[in-house]
């Protein structure tokens, strides 16, 4: 019987865009500073523009070339299906607006999405150092240790988080947000309202928070979250309590001991 180390070709992948995010991290970090950059709109658009180009100067060309035939979902604020096959959605800045105000809630995301639904994802925090990685089938991890969501399963003792998902949406949607925030500091202990989704939905995936949800389908925002949240025992699903892809409208992540009672305040909205 062979010896033989078995090959893993979804380990060995994991590998390398961990690398490659990791290296781009390390441009972003380098922009940082604890001092808020820009005072006018486009100052402050100019300075986001800035960190995203910096970052996929360096990621782009590694993500493509490490996975042959992929595509790139160039407007990191679009939302909806994409087409069939495999796409990268990257967010060169999870939370731009805070990196550039000289805030610490930021992040390099990249994720493989294969026909509308996330199988790889990357998360690296350049600040703490830490990186969130999950795959399909695989588990979900912080720096290689397993993670596993809340076993919570009252909603009144849950800390809940929600956020807007970008600039402009529509006044409706805006409406939405604000009577799902009422609603949920109703029926949970705390409500935490801020950007970005990601940095929300690592400390679902951690358990250290028990539901985020999203009136939203930006898929650079929920991706690399609704795989981790996925593969660390959570629930996603819309607010229709269907199973979540890039093609759905909303968006909620919980723990199972929760999901339902969540759902049942959301539906509502």
């Amino acid at each position: 019987m062979s010896t033989a180390m078995s090959f893993d070709p979804a380990a060995t992948l994991l590998s390398e865009v961990t690398g490659a995010v990791q290296a781009a991290a390390a441009t972003l970090r380098e922009r940082y500073t604890t001092q808020a950059r820009g005072v006018s709109l486009s100052e402050i658009v100019e300075e986001i523009h800035a960190n995203d180009a910096a970052v996929l100067a360096v990621l782009r060309e590694p993500l493509l070339r490490v996975r042959p035939g992929s595509r790139w979902a160039e407007d990191e604020l679009a939302g909806g299906a994409l087409p069939s096959g495999e796409w990268w959605v990257v967010d060169p800045a999870e939370g731009n607006i805070n990196h550039v105000h000289g805030m610490s809630d930021w992040a390099v995301t990249a994720t493989l999405v294969r026909d509308n639904q996330p199988v790889l994802t990357v998360v690296h925090l350049p600040l703490t150092g830490d990186t969130y990685t999950a795959t399909a089938g695989g588990g979900a991890h912080l720096n290689g240790r397993p993670l596993t969501v809340s076993a919570k399963n009252d909603l009144g003792a849950a800390l809940i988080g929600t956020g807007q998902a970008r600039p402009g949406e529509s006044t409706d949607t805006f409406r939405r947000i604000g009577a799902s925030v009422t609603a949920m500091l109703t029926a949970g202990l705390v409500v935490r309202v801020s950007v970005p989704a990601t940095l929300q939905l690592i400390h679902v995936a951690a358990g250290r928070m028990d539901a985020f949800w999203q009136f939203s389908d930006v898929r650079s925002g929920l991706v690399a979250g609704a795989l981790l949240v996925a593969e660390a025992g959570g629930t996603v699903t819309d607010l229709d309590g269907k199973p979540w892809n890039a093609a759905s409208r909303d968006f909620l992540a919980a723990a199972p001991g929760l999901h339902t009672a969540a759902l049942d305040v959301l539906s509502e909205i």
